[in-house]
């Protein structure tokens, strides 16, 4: 707000966070039954943005079946005691990126 008295003026600020990228890919793991499998991926900042594992087009939530964890940067899921049921592509999403394994 400027108020010069008889006049005044007022104006707004909006800041938008800027996108993350995806830094550090996933890669493909190979488990044996039984086993945890563990994915990780790194953006280029911390972020609010909605990211998103899936199990082929199965969104993923945290469960005693999988784990997801977010440290910083780091994104990370781990299946846990993976069956032949499991296999299949993995993959994560954060805004308009993707990476998959």
């Amino acid at each position: 707000v400027c108020d010069t008295g008889d006049q005044q003026t007022t104006a707004a600020v909006l800041v938008k966070e800027p996108a993350a990228t995806i830094v550090e890919m996933l890669k493909d793991v190979a488990s044996y039954e039984g086993e945890d499998a563990v994915f990780e991926c790194r953006l280029s900042r911390e972020t609010t943005q909605d990211a998103q594992w899936f199990l082929g087009d199965v969104p993923l939530q945290s469960n005693e079946m999988n784990e997801i964890k977010v440290q910083g940067t780091r994104h990370t899921l781990i299946l846990r005691k993976v069956t032949l049921e499991d296999c299949g592509p993995i993959s994560f999403k954060v805004g308009q990126h993707t990476s998959a394994a």
